[in-house]
C-alpha cells in the first residue's frame, strides 16, 4: 500500500482575467462583430474568472506585447523553438516552486528517493528532471522517470508508477512534479479546436510525495487504480505536435461521448460498492461541460464538485496538473474522507481513475 502525504502547487507570475483573454482572442479570431459575439457568449459560459500564464501578452494591449508580433497576421508567428527555449526556462522554476510548497516541514530534499516528472507541453533531453535535480538537493543517485505527452490524465498514471515503486521498496518516498505551460502553444488559425483550447487552458505546476506505507508519515491511503479507453473517442480529444506549437483537438463531441459512457466505467471502478459510500469526487476540470458530464452521468450531488468547479474557476484547464490541484483542496478536509473517487480523462479518449480513504 502506498499514501499521499502532501500536495504541492505553484503558479507564473502573470494572471490574466478571462475578461481580458477574451480581448486577445477576439483581435486574432474574430473579425467581425457577428464573431466576437460568439466568442463573447463562450467566454461568459466557460466557468472560468482568470488564468495564470507565462506569456504576458493576453492580458495586455497589442502595444506592450512581448511574445507575439505586433503586426498583422502575428508575423513573424513563434516557432516551436521560441516556445521550448520559455519552457525550457520557466518550467524548472514553477516545478521548484511546487516542490517546495509539497515538502515543506514534511521531508528534507536529500530524503526523497524516486522522482517522477510530469508534463505534455514542453519537451527536452537532459530533461525537465535533471533540471529540478541540478536546483534542488535531491541525490544524484536517485530513482528517475519522465511521463509525457499523455495529456490531463497523466498526474493519474504517475501516483500509478509511485504506488507500484512504494510496494516494491518499503522505504520509497516518490516525488511527483507535474508541470504544464499551455499557453505556450496558442494557435492564430480560427479553428473550432484553437478557439475551445485558448479559451479553457493555463500554466501551473502541481507536486505531490508518496511513500510506503512502512514510511511514518500520515497520508491519503490509495486503495485501487483502474483505466479505461473509449475507443469511439478517439480523435475526439488529441494532442500533436506541428511546426508552431502543440496542437490541441477537443471536439464537442466529448461531453456526450462522456455523459454516454462514464457510469459505466464508474460502476467499474467502484467494484460492486454503492456510489453513496463515496464522501468526495475529485474530478478533473477539463471545462465546465466536461463537468456536468460527469454529473449527470452519474448522478453526482452539483456540491460533491465544488472543489473541481473552484479550480476550474481560478485556474482554468491546467492539463495534467489539475487534478491535483483539486486534491489539494480535499485534502485539507482529510478526517472528512472516508472513500475518495479521483478521475481524469485525456487524449485516447482514456479514463484514468484512482480510489483512496483516510
Amino acid at each position: 500500500m502506498s499514501k499521499i502525504v502532501s500536495i504541492g502547487t505553484a503558479v507564473p507570475a502573470f494572471c490574466h482575467k478571462q475578461a481580458d483573454i477574451l480581448q486577445f482572442m477576439q483581435m486574432v479570431y474574430a473579425p467581425t462583430e457577428a464573431d466576437r459575439r460568439k466568442m463573447r457568449y463562450l467566454y461568459n459560459q466557460s466557468g472560468i474568472e482568470k488564468r495564470f500564464s507565462v506569456v504576458s501578452d493576453y492580458g495586455r494591449p497589442l502595444s506592450e506585447w512581448k511574445f507575439y508580433p505586433q503586426s498583422e497576421g502575428l508575423e513573424p508567428f513563434p516557432t516551436l523553438e521560441q516556445r521550448m527555449a520559455i519552457y525550457h526556462k520557466q518550467a524548472p522554476l514553477l516545478s521548484v516552486d511546487a516542490i517546495r510548497d509539497c515538502l515543506h516541514n514534511v521531508l528534507h530534499d536529500h530524503e526523497v528517493t524516486h522522482f517522477i516528472t510530469v508534463s505534455c507541453t514542453g519537451m527536452s533531453a537532459p530533461g525537465l528532471d535533471l533540471q529540478v535535480m541540478d536546483m534542488m538537493d535531491l541525490g544524484k543517485s536517485i530513482f528517475r522517470t519522465s511521463v509525457n505527452f499523455m495529456g490531463c490524465y497523466a498526474a493519474i498514471h504517475a501516483l500509478r508508477l509511485a504506488d507500484a515503486l512504494c510496494k516494491a521498496e518499503r522505504n520509497a518516498k516518490v516525488l511527483i512534479v507535474c508541470t504544464e505551460l499551455c499557453t505556450l502553444h496558442f494557435q492564430r488559425e480560427a479553428t473550432l479546436d484553437n478557439i475551445i483550447s485558448s479559451m479553457l487552458f493555463g500554466d501551473g505546476s502541481a507536486a505531490a510525495l508518496v511513500v510506503s506505507d512502512d514510511v511514518p508519515l500520515e497520508g491519503l491511503t490509495i486503495d485501487s487504480f483502474h483505466s479505461e479507453v473509449i475507443v469511439k473517442g478517439k480523435r475526439d480529444m488529441a494532442w500533436e505536435i506541428s511546426s508552431t506549437g502543440f496542437l490541441m483537438t477537443l471536439t464537442s463531441y466529448v461531453p456526450d461521448l462522456i455523459e454516454e459512457d462514464f457510469s459505466e466505467v464508474m460502476d467499474k471502478v467502484l467494484d460492486g460498492a454503492s456510489r453513496n459510500d463515496v464522501s468526495h469526487w475529485c474530478l478533473h476540470p477539463g471545462g465546465k461541460r466536461i463537468l456536468e458530464a460527469m454529473q449527470k452521468s452519474t448522478g453526482i450531488n452539483p456540491p460533491a464538485l465544488l472543489h473541481s468547479y473552484d479550480v476550474l474557476k481560478q485556474h482554468g484547464n491546467l492539463s495534467s496538473a489539475t487534478i491535483l490541484f483539486v486534491l489539494k483542496r480535499m485534502l485539507a478536509d482529510k478526517n472528512a474522507i472516508r472513500k475518495m473517487v479521483g478521475v481524469a480523462l485525456g487524449p485516447g479518449l482514456t479514463v484514468e481513475t484512482f480510489t483512496a480513504h483516510y
